[in-house]
C-alpha cells in the first residue's frame, strides 16, 4: 500500500474531513499531530516546495497570533515566515497531507482526492453535510 501522511489537527473540521476522505479510500494514514510534533524547518521547506505554494500560502491567516504578529504586513520573507510556523506551529494551516501523487494544502478537503492513490470505496458527506462522494464512490463536484 502506497504511504500517505497528513499534518492533522484534530480539532478543525476540514483536517477531520480530510482524514475521513483518505480513510473512505481504504488507507490508514500516518497522522502527525503537528501541534504536539511540528514538523522540522527542512521538512516544513520540502512541504511548501511541493506543495508549489510559497510560505505565505501556508500560514493560517485566522486567529490571534497571526494578527498579535501583524503578520498581514508584506515586510515578512519567506525565511521569516518559515521560522515563525517552525516556532509557532499554529501558525501552519492545515491539513497537509502528502502521498505518492504528490504534497497538498488540502483547504477544501476535497482537493485530497486528487493525489490520493486509491479511489473512494463508497459515499461520503462532510460533518456538515454537504456530499462528496456518492453511493458509487464518484466525486459529487
Amino acid at each position: 500500500m502506497d504511504h500517505v501522511k497528513i499534518f492533522h489537527n484534530p480539532q478543525c473540521g476540514t483536517s477531520r474531513n480530510t482524514l475521513a476522505l483518505i480513510r473512505n479510500a481504504g488507507i490508514e494514514p500516518e497522522v502527525v499531530l503537528y501541534l504536539q510534533t511540528p514538523p522540522t524547518r527542512d521538512e516544513l521547506v520540502t512541504l511548501v516546495r511541493d506543495a508549489g505554494l510559497s510560505a505565505r500560502q501556508v500560514m493560517r491567516d485566522k486567529g490571534e497570533l497571526y494578527e498579535e504578529l501583524k503578520l498581514a504586513e508584506p515586510h515578512w520573507t519567506d525565511d521569516q515566515l518559515l521560522d515563525l510556523m517552525v516556532q509557532r506551529p499554529a501558525l501552519i494551516n492545515r491539513p497537509i497531507v502528502v502521498t505518492p501523487r504528490g504534497t497538498r494544502l488540502c483547504r477544501p478537503s476535497e482537493l485530497v482526492l486528487d493525489i490520493l492513490p486509491q479511489p473512494q470505496q463508497g459515499p461520503f458527506s462532510k460533518e456538515d453535510g454537504e456530499v462528496v462522494i456518492d453511493a458509487q464512490g464518484r466525486r459529487v463536484k
